[in-house]
């Protein structure tokens, strides 16, 4: 099949991709080997437009077939990270080729020693990506993704809500500031408060299409502080819920709020009609968590790396 390579040009794309991914996390029977849906407006409107600022021109790579049908997108995640998204009927080796050559051109990031470094992500099950990973130098790598999901069929723990806390959807715009330093104080727990930079990307985040403030939970303590807080997002189109993000802030912790929380979005998803729901991991605390919600069941997302 004779593809045509040309970069990232409009929001059209932006809409383009996002019916890809659909469409492959179906023909992949639900699961992970391409991003689903939520991953890439979470990298989009929060990862990119808050954080890594990627020119997205410069940055997105698109194969099409002789009609214009999107075959496969080649993008990064974080710098020096390459992810290929093929449509299994375009998937060879020769692709998977050109994708790799594209991606240590455009993303390999310079070492402290002057050599190259990249990373590409790939299935623990994709035989064919691995066999090529390996032809061009690559190797597995550490700290790798279980991506893991529960059937919403089964049941949901009855989870206790810890004594004098509330769990509700998050408010309006004045909310915001209490929500993105929560964030800050979960994922910066180390870090000196003045490096804090205030509460306006998440406004980015609520303009991704997936976006619904009913299902962006936190955990309120007793003295009216934000103390926790899980995002799902729902695909009405694959009937697939996601966590990301999911966190308590460290005086918080070891309460079991967390895992309360998650619960209460279960219930909201499944009334939605979700049939299943997803969660990544990659800690043992983190996965340990996971699993006593149901979350048994895992694919692993592996890094692969090559120096040069």
């Amino acid at each position: 099949m004779k593809l045509t390579l040309r970069k990232y040009q409009s929001d059209h794309d932006y809409w383009n991709i996002r019916a890809l991914l659909r469409e492959l996390f179906l023909a992949n029977d639900h699961r992970e080997i391409s991003w689903p849906l939520y991953r890439w407006d979470y990298w989009r409107w929060h990862v990119n437009e808050n954080i890594l600022k990627f020119d997205l021109s410069a940055a997105i790579f698109i194969w099409e077939t002789a009609e214009g049908r999107l075959a496969a997108v080649l993008h990064p995640d974080g710098a020096g990270e390459a992810f290929l998204q093929v449509h299994p009927t375009c998937r060879c080796p020769e692709l998977e080729v050109a994708m790799l050559s594209v991606a240590e051109t455009q993303f390999a990031t310079t070492q402290a020693d002057g050599r190259q470094r990249l990373v590409v992500w790939a299935h623990e099950n994709d035989q064919l990506r691995q066999d090529v990973l390996k032809r061009r130098g690559y190797a597995r790598g550490n700290h790798p993704e279980y991506q893991r999901r529960r059937e919403m069929s089964l049941p949901i723990p009855d989870v206790p809500t810890p004594a004098g806390y509330t769990l509700r959807a998050l408010g309006d715009l004045d909310e915001l500031r209490a929500r993105s330093w929560l964030s800050w104080k979960v994922f910066h727990p180390h870090e000196p408060d003045e490096k804090y930079e205030g509460w306006a990307w998440y406004t980015n985040i609520q303009r991704a299409p997936l976006y619904r403030r009913d299902l962006d939970l936190v955990a309120v303590a007793p003295n009216g502080a934000f103390a926790a807080f899980c995002t799902l997002w729902y695909d009405e189109a694959t009937r697939t819920a996601a966590f990301e993000p999911v966190g308590t802030h460290p005086e918080h912790q070891r309460t079991g709020l967390g895992k309360a929380l998650m619960a209460e979005g279960l219930r909201r998803v499944r009334d939605l009609g979700a049939t299943l729901c997803t969660v990544g991991s990659y800690t043992d605390a983190a996965g340990a968590l996971y699993a006593s919600l149901g979350f048994i069941e895992y694919d692993v997302s592996e890094p692969w790396v090559k120096a040069w």
